[in-house]
């Protein structure tokens, strides 16, 4: 049986390579042929997911709600050492020094990442702004949206932690943090669906001690990763729960 796997598409281009190295990886600890398919945007990603397509996910925090709660997968593992923080930046030379400094119309670039920008809405609200009083742009990626903030088309743009930290140092140097989350627990996971369950324990054995060789060592460095952690129910649901809480 061939199983199917699929990746948030949030990660950095740089690291495309890095995934397709951790499949073939797997397949090779597993024993059993995995697939996997990359996608350029979350709803063509979450169409697929809905209909059954994956068994194996490396989700974003956002989407793990909906593949628990609704789609019965079980999150089995978290990259250690990484949480998934939201920064607003602006251009450097711009004269706001706050969120609070943001006024009403302001212009703000954002992506699909959905709990960036979620994340993103929520730290302009200490500005009394929302959706109903910005001007809100959606950029195919975390590069388009500092074009945005670098040419004057926007005053603000939202950005995935990590993903703002691997821009050039030109791009970044032309650019300045107003604000950064501090959440620490929420984070991608890789979650497991019904169908390779009885895969759970070889998986978490092999991921967990991924960095204890060199060929797995060297597959981790590929992801800009240091290693896994093992992530168990009650930490998913508290995760999920905080979500949900931000979300509504």
């Amino acid at each position: 049986m061939t199983y199917n796997l699929t990746v948030s598409p949030d990660f950095a281009p740089d690291h495309i390579s890095g995934w397709y190295f951790f499949n073939t990886w797997l397949q090779r600890q597993l024993d059993t042929g995995i697939h996997l398919e990359l996608y350029d945007c979350f709803d063509e990603q979450r169409k697929d997911i809905k209909a059954d397509k994956f068994d194996l996910i490396y989700a974003n925090p956002y989407d793990a709600s909906m593949l628990v709660r609704e789609l019965g997968f079980t999150a089995i593992a978290r990259p250690a050492g990484k949480s998934d923080e939201t920064v607003i930046a602006v251009n450097a030379d711009s004269a706001f020094q706050t969120v609070e400094d943001l006024a009403t119309g302001s212009r703000v670039a954002t992506t699909d990442d959905p709990d960036v920008h979620t994340m993103g809405m929520i730290m302009l609200e200490s500005a009394d702004l929302d959706k109903s009083n910005v001007e809100l742009s959606e950029q195919a990626s975390y590069i388009v949206v500092a074009k945005k903030l670098l040419n004057g088309d926007a005053e603000a743009g939202f950005f995935l932690k990590e993903a703002y930290d691997e821009l050039s140092d030109l791009i970044r140097s032309k650019m300045r943090v107003l604000v950064s989350s501090q959440i620490s627990v929420v984070h991608h996971s890789l979650l497991v669906g019904p169908r390779m369950a009885d895969q759970v324990p070889a998986l978490q054995h092999c991921l967990l001690s991924m960095q204890d060789t060199e060929k797995g060592k060297g597959v981790l460095e590929s992801m800009d990763f240091d290693g896994w952690e093992p992530m168990d129910s009650e930490q998913t649901e508290f995760m999920i729960d905080l979500i949900d809480t931000l979300i509504d």
